[in-house]
């Protein structure tokens, strides 16, 4: 099918397209290379040297044979995104395009609008989009996990049954999110709930966890088709962190009693949710919730096994507890349900300390790159 990865520059984007690209559909990438104007703005950068976005889509052809059409644009521009919209008439929208950091929304007051605005105009205008010029395309859009928080019962997958003075209802399941960007994903939620109600649009909503792991078979292929590794305090995962850490002779920084516990998945599952939930759009209409993530991990339990991978290539690291910057339990009941896109067909690759071991050799080959004085937390919620 013809389908527009919105954000495909950026970490999970770029993989997505190459990996639907080889499925055989028809992609066309929207980036307007925000990701990599962040980096200069935070003296940052990615571990793993990465080409532009016209010199990865040239070598794909090179080695492929298929062509991935680029449209350098921001999708808070209107008149840019219907002339996209007209030009692909595309039947699956796969949206990746925001700011999704949420240290980077707790910066300071101009970040956090930008991240709101950013965020949820760009939704809406897709979401106009749609319903003006191809209201039979599938919006796809990537949520997170972190609109739910941590209560302090199981997490259903976007819904819940409620019994409440003798009636019964099913809700959208109550949002604790815990960041002024967690906060732009439930607008977002809200905003394509209302839009698939009022005009019959068809949206998948794919509440990921954290994206951990460096590689897919197609970003392998070639070192110009490279993925990138965020390894800071603003963007940087704590698995992540924690790897890069290991490798220059950093202590693990743990946030606090490290018990905050959250879903986390392999970009190569990433990948497949996007192709499975292409292949299985709802009814026009429908607005359909898949939690995205395959294991449950504390922050303690990713330090340990950092720690005992580093072992295994000859690197001694220890844990430090920082004090924590962020606002937030860390000790908590966590338990989510995540059946729906295993049901349909993806087969989880699990993360092991020889994951970590793979992502850890990368790092070293690459180490030169660290900016050592990114790798310490800088931003604080309070």
């Amino acid at each position: 099918m013809k389908i527009i990865v919105a954000g495909g520059d950026g970490f999970c984007g770029w993989p997505t397209a190459l990996y639907l690209s080889k499925q055989g559909h028809d992609i066309a990438i929207i980036d307007n290379m925000a990701r990599r104007k962040w980096d200069n703005e935070l003296h940052s950068n990615s571990l793993t040297p990465i080409a532009s976005l016209e010199e990865r889509v040239a070598k794909w052809k090179e080695l492929t044979g298929k062509e991935i059409r680029i449209y350098d644009g921001d999708l808070n521009h209107y008149d840019f995104l219907r002339e996209v919209l007209k030009k692909e008439q595309p039947e699956a929208f796969a949206h990746f395009a925001e700011q999704r950091s949420a240290p980077y929304s707790m910066i300071d007051r101009e970040h956090a609008v930008f991240t709101q605005n950013n965020n949820v105009t760009g939704t809406l205008n897709v979401l106009y989009g749609i319903k003006e010029i191809v209201p039979e395309c599938h919006l796809i859009k990537l949520g997170t996990m972190g609109e739910y928080g941590t209560p302090n019962i199981p997490i259903e997958e976007g819904y819940i049954e409620i019994e409440h003075k003798g009636r019964k209802d099913v809700l959208p399941f109550p949002k604790q999110p815990g960041s002024f960007y967690h906060l732009s994903k439930v607008h977002d939620s809200h905003n394509i709930t209302f839009a698939c109600k009022i005009w019959g649009i068809k949206a998948t909503d794919l509440n990921q966890g954290v994206v951990y792991g460096l590689d897919t078979d197609e970003t392998k292929m070639d070192p110009v088709l490279a993925n990138r590794l965020d390894y800071d305090g603003v963007f940087g995962t704590a698995l992540n962190r924690f790897i890069i850490q290991s490798t220059i002779g950093h202590d693990l920084t743990v946030y606090g009693k490290g018990g905050q516990t959250r879903g986390f998945l392999n970009i190569k599952d990433t990948v497949r949710c996007i192709e499975i939930a292409a292949e299985n759009p709802p009814e026009n209409g429908e607005f359909q919730v898949f939690n995205q993530f395959t294991e449950e991990f504390s922050v303690m339990d990713l330090a340990k096994m950092v720690v005992n991978a580093a072992k295994e290539e000859g690197l001694n690291t220890e844990i430090a507890h920082l004090e924590n910057p962020r606002v937030e339990l860390e000790e908590h009941f966590f338990q989510a349900e995540n059946t729906k896109l295993q049901d349909l067909g993806l087969e989880p690759n699990l993360l092991t300390e020889e994951v970590i071991r793979d992502i850890i050799k990368t790092v070293i080959s690459h180490k030169d790159r660290v900016i050592k004085e990114n790798v310490l937390p800088q931003v604080t919620w309070k």
